[in-house]
C-alpha cells in the first residue's frame, strides 16, 4: 500500500505522491460513504464521481447489500485532488496513468513536475498567441475607429468588408 506524505508549509498543506514508510490509516477502519454523500461533499454530482470511476481516476469500489456504491472517506480527498488538477490543466486520462503508477509502488513524482513543466510551456505559448491577437485586435479597433469617423451618419463603414484588404 502507497501512503501520501502531507507537510505543512506556511499553513498550506503539501500532498506528495512520494510513498511513506510506517504504519498509515486504513480506510477500511471508518464509516464509508453513499456516492451521493460523496458527490455533495465534494462539490460534483454523482454522475461525476462514477465518471471519474470509469476514467480510472477512482478506483472502483465496493457495494453493500444493497447495491449501492460505498467510498473511503479517502476518496473524497482523491476527488478533490482531480479536481484541483483538472483546473491546472491536466487531463483525467494523464491522472489516471499517474495514480495507476503511484498504486503500483512506483513514485510518479518527476512525471508530474514534467508533465507540468509541459503544461506551463504550453500555457506560455497560448499567452503568447494571445498577446499577438490582442494587439492585432487594437490595431483594428483603432482602424475602424478611424473609419466611423471618416463616415457621415448613417453610411456603412464597411468595417468587417476591411479585414479582407
Amino acid at each position: 500500500m502507497v501512503a501520501c506524505r502531507v507537510t505543512v508549509n506556511s499553513g498550506a498543506a503539501l500532498l506528495t505522491f512520494e510513498p511513506v514508510q510506517g504504519p498509515t490509516l486504513s480506510a477500511m477502519s471508518v464509516e464509508l460513504l453513499r456516492i451521493g454523500d460523496l458527490a455533495t461533499a465534494a462539490g460534483v454530482s454523482p454522475d461525476t464521481i462514477r465518471y471519474y470511476e470509469r476514467k480510472g481516476v477512482i478506483a472502483e469500489v465496493a457495494r453493500d447489500a444493497s447495491g449501492y456504491r460505498r467510498y473511503p472517506h479517502a476518496t473524497l480527498d482523491r476527488v478533490r485532488i482531480i479536481r484541483c488538477a483538472l483546473s491546472l490543466g491536466f487531463t483525467l486520462d494523464e491522472l489516471a496513468r499517474i495514480f495507476r503508477r503511484r498504486a503500483s509502488g512506483h513514485p510518479p513524482c518527476r512525471s508530474v513536475r514534467d508533465l507540468a513543466a509541459a503544461k506551463l510551456a504550453e500555457l506560455d505559448e497560448q499567452i503568447e498567441t494571445l498577446m499577438s491577437l490582442r494587439a492585432a485586435m487594437a490595431g483594428t479597433l483603432a482602424s475602424w475607429e478611424e473609419r466611423l469617423d471618416a463616415t457621415p451618419d448613417g453610411g456603412f463603414a464597411h468595417l468587417l468588408d476591411s479585414l479582407a484588404e
